[in-house]
């Protein structure tokens, strides 16, 4: 299986050149990789001191990193953080704003041993740090190489994975290469024990931390909260054209509601289409005053949507219709009772499944459930302790972040 999967790094640059003429995305994938070793060579001549290196899929996963990040720098103010991103997307949107804690942000090359090698040499890590999943076996056993006390972090693992099936044998090399392996769930940690892996804890969803923390600080947005003024508001965030399928008739009906809908795709072509069936008057952010009677603002931007459900009664987050439930944490974190759509595959989005349990989160599969979901929301009992049950779940998974560097701490200062 190794012998595949170096054969397989080995041809995947080639094909990818080929094929770059005819996709942006692979040219944008390819271009932004070009001058990165250089890149990273300059840093580290400029900041050769203790470095950590977080590793992190996209927006997603750094999301989970940052609570780590920010803990690790209070105990380690001199230490060094770079954070390396897989996909363009995600890299693409840290990389445009200055991060705190964050000292360098680069692309992790492909998985093939000499460029994980070279990678690993240059950066020089004193703590190694892989967020969830995104595991590259050249990059860790070059870590290991070099006895760098690695840890995999906000690990929700599920048995239809590599590591678990016919062929799992290679893949698990990744997770017993760990130091330490901190997971969100204890079925991870059963999972783990299955296959013999002993040396991890359950530290929880690290992205409560953060939702948290920007629950207590939103952004000041007085135009949005005069515009409301005192009417009951929903947020939509992540926008599907799934989603306002069954949204649309909703909001035709409750014309007393304030309405924002953070679209995921931020092309005027689906607010245009959506505008047209929304029988409320509609304005898009961009072009937008708190003056105006529109019932439905469209946020045409990128950077708002967090801070928008501090104005939220009721929220509903799109994406499990199509390629998958977008952040329902966040709403949660401002005490708001969250809707969305049925999940087709619940294992990959375990919040979705205990946030129902919990009483604070509420799945839909048609436009018959969210009428009726909704109406359930509008009655004040109901709601009210759909708020506390919300409340409650993100306060009792606070502090994630710091379990995870304080065992960090104990076990690389015993080695």
């Amino acid at each position: 299986m190794k012998l595949l999967y170096r054969l397989f790094f080995f041809l995947v640059p080639g094909i990818l050149f080929l094929l770059k003429p005819f996709s942006g995305k692979l040219r944008h994938f390819l271009e932004g990789r070009k001058f990165g070793v250089s890149k990273l060579r300059k840093f580290r001549d400029s900041q050769p001191g203790s470095l950590a290196w977080f590793h992190v899929a996209s927006l997603g996963e750094y999301e989970q990193a940052r609570p780590i990040i920010a803990s690790l720098k209070g105990k380690r103010p001199d230490l060094g953080v770079l954070v390396s991103f897989f996909s363009p997307s995600g890299y693409d949107h840290v990389s445009k704003k200055p991060q705190p804690h964050v000292d360098f942000i680069s692309y992790i090359p492909l998985d093939r041993k000499r460029w994980a090698e070279e990678f690993v040499g240059i950066v020089q890590p004193e703590l190694a740090f892989f967020v969830k999943y995104d595991l590259w076996f050249h990059h860790i056993q070059a870590l290991k190489k070099r006895d760098v006390p690695t840890f995999l972090v906000a690990a929700s693992l599920r048995e239809d994975q590599s590591f678990f099936g016919v062929l799992g044998s290679f893949f698990r090399r990744n997770l017993f290469a760990m130091d330490w392996i901190f997971t969100q769930n204890q079925k991870s940690i059963e999972l783990l024990k299955r296959i013999g892996y002993t040396r991890s804890s359950l530290a929880g969803d690290t992205r409560f931390d953060r939702v948290a923390a920007t629950a207590s600080a939103p952004k000041e947005l007085p135009a949005v909260k005069t515009w409301i003024g005192d009417l009951p508001t929903v947020v939509v965030g992540s926008a599907w054209d799934e989603d306002m399928e069954l949204l649309i008739p909703l909001i035709n009906s409750r014309p007393e509601y304030r309405w924002i809908i953070a679209p995921h795709d931020l092309s005027p072509e689906p607010m245009d289409r959506w505008s047209e069936r929304i029988e409320l008057p509609t304005a898009r952010f961009s072009n937008w005053n708190a003056g105006e009677t529109n019932s439905v603002l469209f946020i045409d931007n990128i950077g708002m949507l967090s801070s928008l459900y501090q104005f939220a009664k009721i929220a509903y987050v799109g994406g499990a219709f199509g390629k998958g439930l977008h952040n329902i944490l966040e709403p949660l974190g401002f005490g708001c009772p969250v809707i969305f759509g049925e999940v087709r595959k619940a294992s990959k989005f375990p919040e979705a499944e205990q946030s129902q349990q919990e009483g604070c989160g509420f799945s839909v599969s048609d436009e018959g459930e969210l009428f009726a979901t909704f109406e359930k929301l509008e009655k004040e009992d109901f709601y009210d302790k759909s708020v506390k049950s919300a409340q409650n779940w993100v306060s009792s998974n606070l502090g994630a972040a710091d379990r995870i560097t304080a065992k960090v701490t104990q076990l690389t200062s015993q080695s």
